[in-house]
């Protein structure tokens, strides 16, 4: 990791971990809340430690703008998970076609960069 990224990136893992502490479910259940605050921690470390060897600038760039973009998400809907986003579905393509593997590249060109990682781990 690069000097100038890691407080950045051990500022990002200690918001989250705060954020974590503070969480509130919106169903103001304890159950509810202390599920959420554990899933967010338990995200949290399986991210940083699957991208803890990511050493090229762009790559870790892009991991810090999807951490940004899921805290300031999580935080206005006051929702922990990722939110799903629609995607148009494949239309008619043949399997092993050329429109097949064009449809598949716009797909994952149009994916937001909240979900990224999201489902690199599912």
């Amino acid at each position: 990791m690069a000097a100038a990224t890691r407080p950045e990136v051990l500022g990002l893992y200690r918001k989250i971990f705060r954020i974590a502490r503070k969480w509130k479910s919106l169903s103001g259940l304890e159950e509810e809340t202390t599920k959420e605050r554990r899933y967010i921690v338990e995200e949290a470390r399986r991210l940083f430690q699957k991208n803890k060897t990511v050493t090229h600038t762009e790559n870790i760039r892009q991991c810090i703008e999807e951490c940004h973009a899921r805290i300031e998400i999580g935080l206005h809907y006051g929702i922990p998970y990722p939110r799903p986003t629609h995607l148009p579905p494949m239309g008619l393509a043949v399997p092993h076609s050329k429109i097949l593997r064009t449809q598949e590249k716009l797909r994952k060109q149009a994916k937001p960069v909240y979900l990224k990682s999201y489902d690199e781990i599912s």
